[in-house]
C-alpha cells in the first residue's frame, strides 16, 4: 500500500481538493485526482491508497447518494475523520464571453440546486446538462463543449478560465462535509465531540421496523445527526439506512445502541467513528441523566452483584 498517497474525486480544481488541501498531512502526501467516488475507493481498497477524501453530506441537497452507496456496499472501508468546506460557486467562462453569450451551462449534478434560483434570474434560457465534477465542467468549457460552468473559483486558473460572477449561491451558509476513508481498523480515540456513521439493513419489510432501529439510540439517550434511505439494488421496497449518531463507539451508551441494531438487523456496517469537524467538546451536550458511562458502569455492576447473589 502507497502510504503516502491519498486519492479525491477529481479532476484538479474540485472542492474535494481543496477541502482535502485544508488537512496539514496534505502537504506530505502525493494527492491523486480520480475520476469518481468509485474509482478513488476503490484505490484505497486496492492498496493504491492510504486514504481518499470523499463528499458525503452538502447542506442543501443532503447526502451524497454515490457515496453512501459505496460505503455501503463492496470491502469495507472506514471514515477516519471529516472535513466542512463552505461552497459559493463562480461562474467560469473562457475569456471575452460575456454573460448574454451564454447558451450552455454545466457543472456537478449536487451543485444545480445550489445555483437554480441565481441561474432562473439571470441565464432563464440556458440549457443545463451535468458533469462528472464542477471541475470537470470547467475542463469542457475550456474545450469549447459548453459556455459556462459552475465551479469553485480557484479552478479558473486550472483550466485557463475567467470567473465571470463569484459567490453564487442560493443558500447562505450553504456547505459540504468530507470524508477522509481508508482501510478498516481501530477507530481513533474519543475527543468528546464525534460521529459515529453506519449502515443497517433490516432483513424484512413490516411494521414498525424503522422504529425499532430508532428507539436503539432512543431508549440511550444518543441523538441521531443524520438518517437517510438507499436501495440495495435487490427489488423495489429493499433499503437500507445511513445513520450518523452523535458520540463514540467507545462511548457505553452509543456501544450498546449498536449491539441493539445488531442483535435485531441482519447486517449493520460500522463505518467509523471520528472528531467531528468544527465542534469543540464544550459544544456537545451533556448526556441526559442515566445514559453516562459511569451510569451504565454502575448498572453492570449492579447486575453482576445480583447474578453472584451479592445485591
Amino acid at each position: 500500500m502507497s502510504a503516502t498517497r491519498y486519492t479525491y474525486l477529481g479532476p484538479e480544481g474540485t472542492f474535494t481538493e481543496a477541502a482535502l488541501r485544508t488537512l496539514p498531512e496534505a502537504a506530505t502526501r502525493e494527492l491523486v485526482p480520480m475520476v469518481s467516488v468509485r474509482a478513488a475507493l476503490d484505490a484505497v481498497r486496492g492498496g493504491g491508497a492510504a486514504a481518499a477524501l470523499v463528499p458525503i453530506e452538502n447542506s442543501v441537497e443532503g447526502g451524497v447518494t454515490a457515496t453512501l452507496d459505496e460505503l455501503a456496499h463492496g470491502e469495507p472501508l472506514m471514515i477516519y475523520r471529516e472535513v466542512l468546506l463552505p461552497i459559493a460557486f463562480a461562474l467560469l467562462v473562457r475569456p471575452g464571453t460575456r454573460l448574454e453569450d451564454i447558451k450552455t451551462v454545466t457543472g456537478h449534478p449536487v451543485a444545480q440546486p445550489q445555483v437554480r434560483n441565481w441561474l432562473r434570474a439571470h441565464l432563464p434560457d440556458a440549457v443545463w446538462e451535468s458533469a462528472a465534477s464542477n471541475a470537470d465542467g470547467a475542463r469542457l468549457v475550456q474545450e469549447g463543449r459548453y459556455d459556462a460552468a459552475f465551479a469553485g473559483e480557484f479552478a479558473a486558473a486550472t483550466y485557463g478560465l475567467e470567473p465571470l460572477v463569484t459567490q453564487i449561491h442560493d443558500a447562505e451558509n450553504a456547505e459540504t462535509r468530507f470524508v477522509l476513508v481508508g482501510r478498516s481498523g481501530r477507530p481513533a480515540a474519543p475527543t468528546g465531540a464525534d460521529r459515529t456513521s453506519v449502515v443497517v439493513r433490516m432483513g424484512t419489510d413490516r411494521p414498525g421496523a424503522l422504529l425499532e432501529l430508532l428507539q436503539e439510540f432512543a431508549v440511550r439517550g444518543v441523538n441521531l445527526m443524520l438518517i437517510q434511505s438507499r436501495p440495495t439494488g435487490t427489488g423495489i421496497g429493499d433499503y437500507c439506512f445511513a445513520m450518523d449518531a452523535e458520540g463514540h463507539v467507545a462511548e457505553r451508551r452509543v456501544a450498546e445502541a449498536l449491539m441493539g441494531l445488531r442483535r435485531i438487523a441482519p447486517m449493520v456496517r460500522f463505518l467509523g467513528s471520528y472528531p467531528r469537524a468544527g465542534v469543540r467538546p464544550g459544544d456537545v451536550p451533556a448526556p441526559r441523566p442515566g445514559t453516562t458511562d459511569a451510569e451504565f458502569v454502575a448498572a453492570a455492576d449492579w447486575l453482576a452483584r445480583v447474578q453472584d447473589g451479592r445485591a
